[in-house]
Formats: C-alpha cells, structure tokens, sequence
C-alpha cells in the first residue's frame, strides 16, 4: 500500500476550495504541490499563496515539489507557507548537501528529485542524509505526460543503493501514474505515488484515489 499524493497541478484552480475538500474526503494522505519558475522548466505553475491557501483547507501533509533554479532563496518562505515535505531538484542544486541542511534546519523533511536522464548513482553521497526520493517518470514541467517505462529499472537501482548504504528515504514516483502502472511500481518497490491527471480527469476522483490506495 503507497501514499497517495494528488497532484493540485491537474485540478480546476476555478474550483480550488472544492478539490481540496474533495482530497481532505478522501484516502489521499499529501497534497503534491508542484512550484514552477519557467526557468528550470519551461513553464510557470504557481506560488507562496496558493500554498498558504492550501495550508488553511487541510491537515493532510503539503508535499512541495520545487521544480526552480536557486530553491534556497525560498526555502524559508515554503515553510512559513506551510509545506512539511520540500524536494529540490539534484540538477538544480550545486550544493545539495547544504540545501538538505537548510530545509531540515527549517523543520521540513527533506525530499531530492531526479530528471529522467539523471542517474541513480548522484545520490550516493547524499541518500543517508534524505527523506525522500522523487523519481521524475515524466520529464518535468507539464502534466498529463506519458510514463517513462526506464522509471522502472531506476526504483530498482534506488533499492539496491539504499540496501548497500542502509538507507530508507521515501520513494516517490512523479509523472504518468495511472491505475494501469500503479500496482507494477508498488511491486518494485515505491512507496509514494503522485497522481494529478488520473484522479483529477476521473468521473470519480475520490473513487480513483480510493483504487490506488487499495493496491
């Protein structure tokens, strides 16, 4: 059974109030909140208002998802917004081990995100030290792509990395998660699934959340 982190990137922003409750009514246990700076990917998402917004409707865990350059400016301002999870990405980050620092100094657990190109290996000097572990099974900065199977061989590759380093991070799969792939990613070995346009498109989202919680 996984964690199951409805992607707000994906619902009708017209109606925000509502998806929230529709989240808090069900078996979602985060909200994943994806923040995008149209510098370190090609689009803008939203920002620290929406987050404290968001804050406000739920006691469920805010999954922050920082898809931007120089995420250490704003690392401070996410907590004060509300987050509990903040995952940098390793490529945007020259001084990973001092952003991990920062974000559990601040209180927050401390996520790391990997592009699909980005080898597992990067994390070997830095897997003792996290949270969280966000594999990108899309390629980042737009919603309702196709999944990449290679995400696959990569949470493989995680495990045996966290075995030989006694590590336990969460392994959080972002990007394409569908009721087809879900149960194939749990098998091998995730433990948390971001979700944003298989529940949000769904007839019945609460149903949908509920399915993926039941595999």
């Amino acid at each position: 059974m996984a964690i199951i982190a409805p992607s707000l990137l994906a619902c009708n922003f017209l109606q925000l109030e509502k998806e929230c409750e529709m989240i808090n009514s069900s078996k979602a246990e985060w909200f994943h909140l994806d923040i995008m700076d149209g510098r370190f990917v090609p689009n803008l998402s939203f920002g620290l208002p929406i987050v404290e917004h968001i804050r406000k409707t739920t006691q469920k865990v805010l999954d922050v998802h920082l898809m931007i350059e120089e995420p250490e400016k704003y690392a401070e301002a996410f907590k004060k917004a509300g987050a509990d999870i903040l995952t940098v990405h390793i490529e945007a980050c020259n001084h990973l081990h001092r952003n991990i620092q920062q974000i559990k100094h601040l209180g927050m657990k401390a996520g790391v995100a990997l592009n699909p190109h980005t080898p597992v290996r990067f994390l070997e000097d830095i897997i003792e030290d996290i949270d969280l572990v966000c594999l990108m099974s899309v390629n980042p900065g737009f919603g309702g792509q196709q999944f990449i199977p290679n995400t696959i061989n990569k949470i493989r590759a995680l495990r045996k990395l966290m075995h030989e380093r006694n590590a336990n991070p969460l392994i959080e799969i972002d990007g394409g998660v569908t009721l087809d792939n879900a149960t194939a990613l749990i098998h091998t070995g995730a433990t948390v699934l971001v979700a944003g346009s298989t529940v949000f498109n769904s007839a019945n989202p609460v149903e949908t959340i509920q399915q993926l919680y039941n595999l």
